[in-house]
């Protein structure tokens, strides 16, 4: 459940607000984000109508337990991921595809490992004073880290384990035609956890949160990389609205 905000915004400001929620947390029920933007249901849908009208925001049916209704979730279109912060998208994949057309495929995974070898050196400071043999905690921490790095990652405990979810990815177009970039991002994850990791959901195959299980203490390994989509993930609290 998410916290009530105290403060009321124009139209413009109020629909930020719910694609920073949609975000930073996932799939959302109308009931949901009124909580958090703090006016009420109807309001909230239909501010959802109009931006789903353009295109922003898209329906989908939750089953629940039991005879009721099936609830109805709202969760981001690839087209407004795609107005958040892509901006060098195109340079960045006519770069790549000149590197395989030039030096192949080995180079690209290459120039992938490169990359995420900044973020992991970043993230890895951030986990130094955690257990390295809790990889729960390792998880946590690094959800966090990857956060302040724009992924917008939570990170929870289930019942085989745990899971960081990646609510954006800052070059999920790149990635769907360069998977070697999932790929070394997976490898990261999987040296800072300290355990073998497993890719089940990415943004850049179409899912709408990268998600990735993260075995528990007593069934992991060492890591030595991964291959890799989605669970249902959760709306957590997401501590405060805007003002």
């Amino acid at each position: 459940m998410v916290t009530r905000a105290t403060s009321h915004s124009t139209d413009g400001d109020t629909r930020r607000r719910v694609t920073r929620l949609l975000l930073e947390h996932g799939p959302a029920t109308a009931v949901d984000l009124a909580q958090a933007l703090g006016i009420t249901a109807t309001a909230t849908r239909r501010h959802l109508d109009a931006m789903e009208a353009e295109g922003q925001v898209e329906t989908r049916v939750v089953r629940t337990a039991g005879r009721g209704r099936p609830a109805k979730s709202y969760q981001l279109t690839a087209a407004a991921r795609t107005n958040i912060g892509h901006t060098y998208d195109d340079l960045a994949m006519e770069a790549l595809r000149w590197i395989r057309r030039f030096e192949g495929e080995d180079a690209v995974g290459g120039f992938a490992a490169e990359q995420v070898a900044r973020l992991e050196a970043r993230c890895r400071a951030a986990l130094d004073a955690v257990d390295p043999d809790d990889p729960m905690a390792r998880a946590q921490a690094l959800a966090t880290a990857m956060s302040g790095e724009g992924y917008a990652a939570t990170a929870s405990v289930i019942a085989s384990g745990g899971q960081i979810c990646q609510h954006h990815c800052p070059v999920a177009g790149v990635a769907a035609e360069f998977p070697q970039l999932c790929e070394a991002e997976t490898r990261v994850i999987s040296r800072l956890l300290g355990v073998h990791v497993q890719r089940l959901a990415t943004i850049a195959n179409g899912d709408g949160v990268c998600t990735t299980h993260v075995p528990g203490k007593t069934h992991g390994r060492k890591a030595t990389g991964a291959d890799g989509g989605s669970g249902p993930v959760p709306l957590p609290d997401p501590g405060r609205a805007d003002r």
